[in-house]
C-alpha cells in the first residue's frame, strides 16, 4: 500500500480536520499526519502509542516498514536531528511514521469516547464539543462502590500504576478526560455535573487535593494506561481494512 492510502483509511475513522476544527476552536496546537515519509510501498504498520526505540525494534523484527502513533513523533520545531535518535533511526531505517492525536482524541469513537467506555459510560455530556466529536465526558454509570470501580479499572485498562483517591462510597457519576486533561476547566465541568468520581492523568497535588476537598474522589491513571485503552479499540476495530500485515505494540514498562 501507498502511504497515503494508509492515511485515508486512518481518517475514515477520525479525519485531520477534527484536529483542525479543535485547535481553532479551542487556540491549541497539533501535529498530525504523515510525519516521515520514506517514499516506498508499506510493507507493513505497526501501531504504537509513541514512536520509541521499542516499537522501531518491533517494527523491524517483523520487517513492517510504517509505525502508526498516537503522539506526535515531532510534535514542535525541532533544531536538529541526530542519526541515533528515534526521527533518525526510521530514517536510516526506511520506516515511516502517521502520527493521528488530537483527530484520534476527538473522533466519535475515538481515545476520550473509549476511555468513557473502558469506565462504564455510554452517553455523556462533552464538556470540548466540536462538530462530530469532542473531549472530556461526564456520564452516568451503574452504581457501584469505589473499591469495586478500583478493581475493574486495573482490569479492564491492564494497570497496576493507577491511584485511587476518596472513600469507598457508592459511584453514579463520572467525569473523565484522556491524556492530560485535567485543568480548571475540567474540574468546574466535573463539579457542576454532579461527578462522583474524576478520571484523567498527569494530575496536580493541588488539582487532586482540590477534587477530594469537593467530594470528588480521583482516579489518576497513567497516560499511556487511559490512551492507549482505547488506541488499541480503534486499531482493533481498523486492522482488517488495510492490505498489508499490522501488528499492535503495547509498551508494558508504561502501563
Amino acid at each position: 500500500m501507498k502511504l497515503e492510502e494508509i492515511l485515508d483509511k486512518l481518517e475514515e475513522v477520525a479525519p485531520i480536520a477534527l484536529s483542525d476544527e479543535f485547535c481553532r476552536k479551542y487556540k491549541m496546537y497539533d501535529n498530525s499526519g504523515i510525519i516521515i515519509d520514506c517514499k516506498q510501498e508499506i510493507t507493513g504498520a505497526l501501531f504504537s502509542l509513541d514512536l520509541s526505540f521499542k516499537a522501531i525494534e518491533e517494527a523491524k523484527k517483523r520487517g513492517f516498514n510504517l509505525i502508526v502513533t498516537h503522539h506526535p513523533a515531532i510534535y514542535g520545531g525541532i533544531s536538529r536531528i541526530s542519526a541515533d535518535d528515534t526521527i533518525g533511526t526510521c530514517l536510516r531505517s526506511g520506516i515511516s511514521v502517521i502520527s493521528m492525536h488530537l483527530n484520534f482524541d476527538s473522533a466519535p469513537a475515538g481515545i476520550d469516547y473509549y476511555l468513557m467506555r473502558g469506565l462504564g459510560g455510554e452517553k455523556a455530556e462533552i464538556l470540548a464539543d466540536i462538530p462530530d466529536g469532542g473531549y472530556g465526558r461526564v456520564y452516568s454509570v451503574n452504581a457501584i462502590k469505589f473499591s469495586e470501580l478500583e478493581k475493574s479499572v486495573r482490569t479492564n485498562f491492564n494497570t497496576e500504576r493507577a491511584l485511587f483517591y476518596g472513600a469507598d462510597r457508592q459511584v453514579k457519576k463520572i467525569a473523565s478526560f484522556c491524556g492530560a486533561g485535567c485543568d480548571n476547566n475540567a474540574i468546574a465541568f466535573a463539579k457542576s455535573r454532579g461527578a462522583d468520581v474524576f478520571v484523567s492523568s498527569d494530575m496536580k497535588h493541588h488539582e487532586i487535593a482540590g477534587l477530594l476537598g469537593m467530594g470528588i474522589n480521583v482516579i489518576h491513571l497513567t497516560h499511556y494506561s487511559a490512551e492507549n485503552y482505547g488506541f488499541n479499540k480503534i486499531y482493533t476495530k481498523i486492522s482488517t481494512d488495510f492490505s498489508i500485515p499490522t501488528a499492535f505494540f503495547a509498551d508494558k514498562d508504561l502501563l
